[in-house]
């Protein structure tokens, strides 16, 4: 029995979401729901029904699991606690310095329903959070750093664009080439938060906006552009579209670590991306996670999980004695 996905939201991510879902064999897409006019979504499959998400209670018996595609700046700190009392849900809530709040305040409302929420899937957080663990369990003598870009980031983005004035944006992370290498060399430990990475932020004003203001607010804006040196280039919106139209990202993340009985042998563990679509790759761990937090909760396990929680088989379509033969 295919497992039944609501989508939250139909932008960049929620169109990837569809697409995943639709790749998937045992999975299938029974609704979006939206804030805009239900008649301005138009889906890749047009037999999917759009909802107001003023409704989506209404129809708490005929999804499986909602996948929330909307912003971690303002609509996910929301969205996910009240939706989980009443679905099993997946979010890509990404402003790490606020996953521990926001993981309580979940877990807290999906007790309450009996549901399950795995919360801050994607890639960053998610894959590369994964890969942190698994690195930092196995070299526990060595030093890590993650590199992000050159991309476009989602949720940066999505920051910018809620500033009053700003009609459109796009946020590059751009990692220093040198401070790479010396991660790769056993440095990491040296390097802050500015050295590692430059915010590119291309920015279209609405007509008569303060661009001084806007500026100055996106360079100041804390937990996203604060601690790191970001430039703002401010463009017209035809030569924003012509330039800005797709989505690419990736990035690293780098362990080195030390054996022996004289920490003669080094180590690298290093873990890639390289990302055509920054929301089709992220929408497509969404979607391998939704298939987990339907699993948790057919085992009774309610409340809030982040990937560390979710067994890696949970993830995958294929049984356990596949998974077993093909992989292990």
């Amino acid at each position: 029995m295919s497992i039944r996905v609501g989508i939250v939201g139909y932008g960049n991510l929620g169109k990837g979401v569809e697409l995943a879902v639709k790749s998937a064999p045992d999975m299938e897409t029974k609704g979006i729901f939206t804030r805009r006019d239900v008649n301005s979504v138009n889906a890749y499959d047009k037999a999917i029904p759009v909802y107001s998400l003023d409704r989506i209670e209404e129809y708490k018996d005929e999804f499986d699991v909602m996948i929330l595609c909307s912003g971690s700046a303002k609509d996910l700190p929301e969205q996910t606690p009240a939706i989980s009392k009443i679905f099993n849900v997946v979010d890509s809530f990404d402003t790490h310095a606020k996953i521990p709040e926001h993981f309580a305040r979940v877990d807290e409302a999906a007790k309450q329903g009996k549901k399950s929420a795995v919360i801050s899937a994607g890639w960053d957080p998610g894959m590369f959070s994964l890969n942190r663990l698994y690195s930092d369990s196995i070299l526990t003598d060595g030093e890590e750093a993650t590199f992000w870009g050159r991309g476009v980031s989602q949720g940066h983005s999505d920051a910018i664009r809620r500033i009053d004035g700003v009609l459109d944006a796009r946020q590059y992370t751009v990692p220093v080439e040198e401070a790479i290498e010396k991660a790769r060399n056993g440095e990491a430990g040296s390097l802050t938060t500015r050295d590692k990475h430059l915010r590119e932020c291309y920015v279209v004003a609405k007509e008569g906006a303060d661009k001084a203001r806007i500026e100055h607010e996106i360079v100041t804006m804390p937990n996203y552009f604060a601690d790191y040196n970001t430039t703002v280039t401010f463009m017209e919106e035809e030569e924003f579209k012509k330039v800005h139209n797709t989505m690419p990202h990736g990035g690293f993340v780098i362990k080195t670590g030390r054996t022996g009985i004289a920490k003669e042998n080094a180590h690298v563990i290093e873990y890639k991306l390289k990302l055509d679509s920054n929301p089709e790759f992220t929408a497509s761990v969404l979607v391998a996670l939704a298939r987990a937090a339907v699993r948790l909760n057919q085992e009774g396990k309610c409340g809030a999980s982040t990937i560390f929680d979710v067994p890696p088989a949970y993830l995958s379509y294929k049984s356990a004695e596949e998974l077993r033969k093909s992989m292990l």
